[in-house]
């Protein structure tokens, strides 16, 4: 099966180009249908594709030398979207000239720059920031917002959990995802008024191909209960950086404690293969892709410190979204819960 190509910003995360063409060659290694348009300076790229052979037929170039820096300003970033490469892969999804764009570049300009560009879908009030995070069961959890929208009322947070279920569809092909939204208590009497409205609401919709099981604390998040967790974006991202930072600890922990002595380096020798396993399930190179789900096209956000096993992971990302075609998806599950007569109130 063809797939359209994937637009790659070369010039966005912290490595730069030569990690961005790595990526994109070790995916499509893996996967040699990918095509792509790989967006930034010309001459970087063509030397970056001199090491991977196998990309030349599979890519066109589109030169751009101006980078959106790290640090800069999504409303700046956004008067420069024409110039800039994140900007130029971004617009090539909005003109059909490729399928979906990835960037490991700054996570707000990307943002403003897809919802200027690709607009939100008809029926949604708002985009949001979806990611797969590691879970002790037997698939990852979707989690979103994750920093896209920092208020959110309850139709914001009822239509967030019919795009995290129609992504979960894709991801675990379960057809009714297990849904809960974060919340500080599992009580149904817990929560704002806007987090209870939303859960009376997805209760009540039962045409939606989910099911709603409540609420689930941030404790939870990673212990396989359910698929999908719905918050708004300022919840979402203070979560995300306490699992990740709690990942980072066990991982560190675990290293020091492993060199502290001759014989915790023997404990370590005997038990490596425990420990791979956990660091392999704790890389998070291993789950990289954030998805902005709820535009009219497919852009994925690759972490900015992503290798390029990282990078792979988030091109793969973008092309499962194509091939089981999420917008459509989404946009038929959200006529489904217009049938219900909810306003959000």
């Amino acid at each position: 099966m063809s797939l359209p190509r994937i637009a790659i910003d070369a010039m966005g995360g912290d490595e730069g180009v030569r990690t961005m063409i790595e990526g994109a060659a070790l995916a499509r290694r893996r996967h040699d249908r990918f095509k792509f348009l790989l967006v930034g300076d010309e001459t970087r790229i063509k030397a970056a594709l001199e090491t991977h052979p196998g990309m030349s037929g599979a890519s066109d170039i589109l030169h751009c030398d101006d980078v959106v820096a790290g640090d800069e300003l999504p409303s700046r970033a956004l008067r420069r979207a024409k110039t800039t490469s994140m900007g130029l892969a971004v617009d090539a999804v909005k003109r059909g000239e490729a399928g979906a764009a990835v960037s490991a570049g700054n996570t707000g300009a990307l943002m403003a720059m897809s919802k200027l560009a690709l607009r939100t879908m008809p029926g949604l009030d708002r985009p949001a920031l979806a990611a797969l995070l590691p879970t002790l069961g037997e698939n990852d959890v979707i989690m979103l917002d994750l920093g896209a929208n920092r208020d959110c009322d309850a139709r914001n947070l009822v239509q967030f959990a019919i795009m995290g279920a129609a992504y979960s569809r894709i991801v675990t092909g379960r057809e009714r995802p297990r849904v809960r939204l974060l919340n500080i208590g599992t009580e149904e009497t817990k929560g704002t008024e806007d987090i209870q409205a939303a859960a009376d609401a997805l209760r009540e919709a039962d045409n939606l191909a989910m099911n709603f099981e409540g609420y689930t604390e941030a404790d939870k998040i990673n212990r396989g209960e359910c698929d999908v967790v719905v918050c708004d974006g300022f919840s979402g991202n203070i979560a995300l950086k306490a699992i990740e930072g709690a990942a980072r600890f066990v991982t560190d922990l675990l290293r020091q404690a492993f060199t502290s002595s001759i014989r915790s380096k023997v404990g370590f020798l005997v038990s490596r293969p425990a420990t791979e396993l956990l660091k392999h399930h704790l890389d998070p190179n291993n789950h990289n892709g954030a998805v902005f789900l709820g535009l009219n096209g497919v852009v994925v956000k690759s972490h900015g410190s992503a290798n390029a096993k990282g990078v792979a992971n988030a091109v793969e990302v973008a092309a499962r979204l194509l091939e089981d075609d999420i917008t459509n998806r989404i946009a038929n599950d959200l006529g489904k819960i217009d049938t219900q007569g909810f306003n959000g109130k």
